[in-house]
């Protein structure tokens, strides 16, 4: 069926709004995934001090012995960082199907879920798993600290008045993969792995590390930094997934629209020659009648 000149006018009109908010949507994308960026590698460089300070504590002290092991953990935290914004497609879906693969392959005991974001909930809810915590995540870089603050609390609460190797605590984000695509990671954090209580076999700088803190306290405070520093990274990273995420998917919409447009603006062409047309032929007519 034909249609109206009118009625293409206002289908054009639509997708040319549509296509300036898809346009502006793009550009946002693209301006916030940078903070996140400079603070995913910030976080990174402040994260290799902590690791050096971890092999100056083992090297001068061998401190693996300060953990007390566990045989098995009787907590599992899982920390699910998602979103609370949407046009970035299934993002929290295809993070919450991780979540419920991940707890269906783990030994039997008590679990706490922290999520981020009210629609990461929502889909947790969907797979029968019912958060413990939900945090907003943050709107701007500024606010990673904040979050990572709050999350590495839960944690001490938690794990208050226990040896560490009887909590498991387990980050699950999206990370950046090629070609544009993203995927999903699971991080262990705590027990803290046995490659960071490993002594150095030589020291690689002629000044020999040494503390003038207590043990136990150094040792308190450098775990406290890793897992902080851990949280902050993986929340910089999934807010930069998310964005690029959205932006890969307002490029994709932008070319649909840009298709529909001009096939829009070929039939108002078309429909408007016909007219002109069909006018100057009713004009012959008339003058030979």
């Amino acid at each position: 069926m034909a249609q109206t000149l009118e009625h293409l006018s206002r289908k054009n009109n639509t997708l040319t709004s549509i296509r300036g908010i898809v346009h502006t949507m793009k550009t946002l994308s693209a301006i916030n995934a940078a903070p996140y960026e400079q603070a995913a590698q910030s976080i990174e460089a402040y994260h290799q001090t902590i690791l050096q300070g971890f092999a100056a504590f083992i090297y001068r002290t061998g401190g693996a012995s300060l953990l007390t092991e566990a045989t098995q953990p009787n907590k599992r935290l899982l920390v699910a960082f998602g979103s609370d914004h949407g046009l970035c497609g299934n993002y929290n879906e295809l993070l919450a199907d991780t979540v419920t693969e991940y707890s269906k392959n783990q030994p039997m005991v008590k679990q706490h879920i922290l999520c981020i974001g009210s629609r990461m909930s929502n889909a947790l809810l969907e797979q029968k798993l019912t958060p413990d915590v939900v945090l907003m995540p943050p709107a701007s870089a500024d606010g990673i600290g904040r979050l990572a603050g709050d999350i590495v609390m839960h944690i001490e609460r938690l794990g208050r008045g226990q040896p560490l190797a009887n909590l498991v605590v387990t980050l699950i984000y999206t990370q950046r993969a090629k070609h544009g695509y993203q995927e999903s990671v699971t991080r262990a954090l705590l027990p803290l792995d046995k490659s960071l209580l490993q002594p150095e076999r030589r020291w690689h700088s002629r000044s020999l590390p040494d503390y003038s803190m207590a043990a136990d306290a150094l040792l308190s405070s450098l775990v406290r930094n890793h897992v902080f520093a851990s949280v902050f990274r993986a929340s910089a990273e999934a807010m930069v997934t998310e964005n690029a995420t959205r932006l890969a998917l307002m490029q994709q919409a932008e070319q649909s629209v840009d298709e529909q447009l001009e096939e829009v603006q070929q039939e108002m062409s078309n429909v408007r020659q016909d007219e002109i047309t069909n006018e100057l032929m009713d004009i012959v007519i008339g003058h030979l009648a």
